[in-house]
């Protein structure tokens, strides 16, 4: 058991480990998105697409899924690339602004597009420099 922590926070020298900080980073952007999501609807923003609603809590739950995603290419890149952390950015910030493409060409109103997109942008940049503060360099 000392061997393995001693290792973890050898390969981690900044403290914490990337699985616990992948999780809790989804956590706050799941929370994060579902406010925001409930705030403009509350502000009167729809939340349909393609003339079906779009139910609150469902950003949320996709944030959960799709950082856990992110969280297990990290953890992939952490160990078969030679700079994880310039890797993990670079690949998620293309593969954020690959997700915003569904928004802008969504059967929805220019509100609800831009109400998702910024769902998208929240939640990469809470995700993001969390998981990549605990790649090696």
């Amino acid at each position: 058991m000392t061997a393995n922590l001693i290792a973890t926070r050898t390969a981690n020298p900044k403290g914490g480990s990337l699985t616990k900080t992948g999780f809790a980073a989804a956590a706050v952007a799941s929370v994060a998105t579902t406010a925001i999501a409930a705030a403009g609807h509350a502000a009167g923003i729809s939340l349909d697409m393609g003339g079906a609603p779009i139910p609150v809590l469902g950003f949320g739950m996709l944030t959960a899924v799709f950082s856990l995603v992110g969280l297990a290419l990290a953890a992939v890149l952490s160990r078969t690339v030679r700079h994880p952390r310039s890797t993990f950015v670079r690949t998620t910030v293309v593969l954020t602004a690959i997700s915003l493409v569904p928004d802008v060409v969504a059967d929805a109103g220019s509100a609800t597009k831009a109400l998702l997109m910024l769902t998208h942008l929240v939640a990469a940049a809470i995700v993001i420099p969390a998981v990549a503060r605990r790649l090696p360099a």
